[in-house]
């Protein structure tokens, strides 16, 4: 079985999978939990604290595994919050890997989501759920232009030490210019310069408690 080239699977501390990106030395999610982290930093932090909102439009920057997608979807159905979630990738995995990962049998996805996700089209919408949908879109962040208005971003770019230009504060102001009043950024990132750049791009930043292995986070508000 064929396996992206310079990507290896690994598990995680809470047995969870993620995976190891040997040409940039990064790996695509916590080696003390996959799924915690995402649980915490996106899911928590992020789309429950949007509570407030029962249609949300969301936009993910680094779709990778499909993890947070996966979670998102989850949520969605289960609390019955309709989701448009745009998810950005300019690398996506091979399906050969993608099926080694087992976020499926751990989440106990018994509706397949998962698998829905990663077999959806590129480019166009697809609705995984009457609640979810979901359109994947294959471009470079920096030379991309949002096409609409969201209520919540994930930045889950690989870390500022190994893609610096995903993290500079053009990227943030283009991430305040498309979402609404009250919108809001969450990032597993907590470095100084990263909420040096969120706030010049007009955002007000909240440092929240990180997941096992790290001791903040970050989300950051449009007021």
């Amino acid at each position: 079985m064929n396996e992206s080239p310079g990507i290896r699977l690994i598990t995680t501390d809470e047995g969870s999978h993620t995976l190891f990106r040997s040409d940039i030395g990064d790996v695509y999610h916590s080696r003390h939990g996959a799924i915690q982290e995402s649980l915490l930093v996106f899911i928590e932090n992020g789309f429950r604290y949007m509570n407030r909102i029962q249609e949300i439009n969301l936009f993910e920057v680094g779709f990778g595994t499909g993890l947070n997608a996966l979670l998102t979807c989850m949520e969605s159905n289960k609390r019955k919050v309709r989701t448009y979630y745009d998810t950005i990738e300019l690398y996506p995995l091979n399906p050969d890997l993608i099926a080694k990962l087992n976020y499926p049998e751990l989440l106990n996805d018994t509706e397949k989501f998962f698998q829905k996700i990663h077999q959806g089209s590129w480019e166009e919408e697809t609705e995984i759920t009457p609640w979810f949908i979901l359109r994947k879109i294959k471009e470079d962040l920096t030379k991309y232009l949002p096409e609409k208005q969201y209520n919540l971003i994930y930045f889950d770019a690989f870390s500022p030490n190994v893609q610096p230009e995903l993290w500079m504060p053009e990227i943030f102001r283009k991430m305040a210019g498309c979402l609404t009043p009250e919108g809001t950024l969450v990032t597993y990132s907590a470095k100084s310069s990263v909420r040096k750049a969120l706030r010049a791009a007009g955002l007000k930043t909240e440092k929240l408690p990180g997941p096992p292995g790290k001791r903040e986070m970050t989300r950051a508000l449009k007021i």
